[in-house]
């Protein structure tokens, strides 16, 4: 008996020395964070969050790949919680829902194909491209349906997946399993964000529209009588739908594709019948808002673009200002334009929309005179955009009166000249001075600079040094005279302090000091200012107090332009506004662009386009020719009697009545990338044709 229990103890400690050698060989270290993250999970392991269960989700945040509000079985204290542990603040979380970017399933289609052997759409799409005409369309087999871990998804009677929105959590796992991304996530963030790609199935009129607005669908809504949803379609990429009803130049026309038969549809007076429809009922239709992240934005100019920037600025959750410096909004809106084309009324009940989604307003505030950049960003604004017109607009305002200081230490070389030697605009001409695109007149601007006191002067082109506009004896007399030419460069940046410029960057990565900057362009550019952040500073990081708006450092960036001029980016590159009397459908583009730039500005975000965006240029698979199509006579607009201008009516055209509406909505084709409306068996009905 003695022997045995000292041979089970020798045992026991021979094994307890054992397992604490292996308890250090073998130690594995757990971050205690990870530990206490997972510790607040729920446990669910439901796959929503998109990592393979709970303690892999931990980690993920901890590393930054996802997010403190990530889990969706949990709520705001749970990601309140988790983000406390981080040392990080969360604001509200926007939802998230499972969007179709497909316009007709595979049982409609005029050619259908066979998936012999493969019950998925990700086999099919390996093995076969997916055996569709329609690169981009859903191939129907339901991988999206078996993968989704809350059953909200399921497929329609026409072979399409149809989204619960109430069961769906915004998981993403439809979007990951689906091969043809025709099942995405969708936010009111997002939808602003997005630009049109060659995955995502367009019509050749929402290609076509500035503004990119989903054409289709809100005609689709008029076939139904759903006059109000056409209205929030619209809205969705245009706040100003009155108005635009009434002038657009209607770019979406000469592309749609129902000119292939007879006369495109009239898809701008449609437009105006359901924003007329919205007025007249007196009852505002007002888009999608994400939660509030109480950001603060400064806009200045209360034109098209600032007042499109305020808008979508609004909608993304932010608190937008808009500083006008005349006594009515609208720019030239209010100015330029006729009112027998577009009365003050119509123009202010497309205003006031814009200022129930959350706009503050401030009237006879002139930048430079009633306020600066610095004091706007030193008071509770984060950015300043400043969307204050070009020469046009100022024209109207200042006539022949000296030049407003706005932008600290930057002039237009048409001021520079009209300046004169006796300096009568008293432009404060720096030691340092850049000269931007000068051309011909390059010599003549350095000669005013060097009268003004300016002592060294760089001159940045765009252009290579042969294509430029001077030759090749006036480069060498300039440089002669200590004057630094840049060729195949490009101002991308501005930094300053309190109301002087201080820095220019070039080409991203050269600064150079100067405190005088010269445009040759007939405008500022469209800058948004913000404070510098230190390295390593977190994006959210705004508590800190900020210095006097004398003393306050800041910097300024272009947004990005319309990718149908590339990724390029900086001053007067190609896609710059250099005139406000383009189309106002344009400034509404240009300003869904701008508050994008501003929330990744906010928020510390690179912004990337995708380089796969779509153009005018892009190749696409399209429609070159219609078959069974029923030809059918475009509307016609009703004119006003002139002699009733405007004893009666205060415009010339009466606008469609709601038959007229109905019949024009009912010619649109209902077009996919490659499909449309098979007419041969009914022109209401839903069956679609792959050409």
């Amino acid at each position: 008996m003695i022997e045995a229990f000292l041979v089970m103890g020798g045992m026991g400690v021979i094994i307890g020395a054992g397992l604490a050698v292996a308890s250090k060989v073998f130690y594995v270290y757990v971050d205690p964070t990870v530990e206490k993250i997972d510790d607040l999970l729920p446990g669910a392991n439901c796959g929503g969050c998109g990592f393979p269960g709970c303690a892999a989700n931990a980690e993920a945040i901890v590393e930054g790949k996802s997010s403190p509000d990530s889990c969706v079985a949990g709520g705001t204290e749970l990601a309140e919680a988790i983000a406390e542990v981080m040392g990080m603040k969360i604001e509200a979380k926007e939802p998230d829902i499972a969007l179709l970017g497909c316009t007709y399933g595979t049982k409609d289609a005029a050619i259908k194909f066979t998936y012999d052997g493969l019950s998925n759409c990700q086999a099919a799409a390996m093995l076969y491209g997916g055996m569709k005409e329609c690169q981009i369309g859903c191939l129907g087999l339901g991988s999206c349906v078996a993968a989704c871990p809350f059953g909200a998804i399921t497929m329609g009677k026409n072979g399409l997946p149809v989204v619960d929105e109430i069961k769906c959590t915004g998981c993403g796992t439809c979007e990951r399993v689906c091969p043809k991304n025709i099942i995405t996530l969708s936010s009111v963030t997002r939808r602003i964000l997005k630009e049109y790609t060659t995955d995502d199935c367009t019509t050749p009129c929402q290609r076509a529209c500035p503004a990119g607005i989903n054409i289709s669908e809100y005609i689709h809504q008029i076939t139904q009588k759903n006059y109000h949803k056409s209205v929030q379609v619209i809205k969705e990429r245009n706040p100003f739908p009155t108005v635009i009803g009434r002038i657009c130049p209607r770019p979406c026309e000469t592309d749609c594709r129902r000119q292939l038969i007879d006369e495109p549809v009239a898809i701008n007076f449609l437009k105006r019948f359901v924003a007329d429809y919205e007025m007249q009922s007196n009852d505002r239709v007002l888009p999608f808002k994400a939660p509030e992240t109480n950001r603060r934005i400064a806009i200045v100019g209360g034109g098209v673009e600032g007042l499109s920037t305020a808008f979508f600025t609004a909608r993304l959750g932010h608190s937008p200002t808009v500083f006008e410096a005349t006594e009515k909004l609208g720019g030239l809106l209010r100015t330029a334009i006729a009112q027998y084309r577009l009365p003050h009324d119509i123009l202010d009940w497309d205003i006031e929309g814009i200022v129930e989604m959350g706009v503050d307003t401030q009237t006879n505030q002139t930048l430079g005179k009633d306020f600066t950049i610095a004091s706007l960003l030193a008071g509770d604004y984060e950015t300043v955009f400043l969307a204050a017109g070009g020469w046009d607009s100022r024209t109207e305002r200042l006539k022949d009166a000296a030049p407003e200081k706005t932008v600290p230490g930057t002039f237009l070389l048409i001021d520079l000249l009209k300046t004169g030697t006796d300096n009568k605009y008293q432009l404060n001409i720096a030691k340092n001075v850049v000269i931007a695109e000068s051309g011909k007149l390059t010599p003549d601007a350095i000669k005013a600079c060097k009268t003004l006191g300016a002592k060294k002067v760089t001159v940045v082109f765009k252009n290579s040094k042969q294509t430029t506009a001077l030759d090749e004896s006036e480069i060498k007399a300039l440089e002669s005279n200590d004057v630094t030419i840049m060729f195949d460069s490009t101002i991308t940046g501005l930094a300053g302090k309190g109301n002087h410029l201080t820095q220019i960057t070039v080409n991203n990565d050269m600064d150079i000091p100067a405190g005088t900057l010269i445009l040759e362009s007939g405008r500022l550019p469209e800058l948004i200012f913000s404070l510098p952040k230190p390295e390593g500073e977190q994006a959210d990081e705004t508590e800190k107090p900020k210095a006097p708006a004398d003393q306050l450092e800041w910097i300024a960036a272009t947004s990005y332009k319309n990718p149908e001029h590339g990724l390029s980016n900086g001053l007067l590159t190609k896609g710059d506004v250099i005139t406000d009397f383009s189309a106002a459908i344009h400034a509404i583009g240009a300003g869904r662009r701008a508050a994008a730039s501003i929330h990744h500005i906010l928020y510390g975000m690179d912004l990337q386009l995708p380089n796969h965006v779509v153009t005018q240029q892009t190749i696409l698979q399209n429609v070159t020719h219609l078959e069974n199509v029923t030809s059918s006579a475009r509307q016609i607009m009703p004119l006003n009697n002139i002699n009733d201008i405007p004893k009666i009516s205060p415009e010339i055209e009466k606008g469609f009545t709601e038959q007229m509406a109905v019949a024009e909505a009912n010619r649109c084709l209902k077009c996919g990338l490659v499909c449309y409306a098979d007419q041969s068996v009914n022109m209401q009905s839903n069956i679609r044709e792959s050409s």
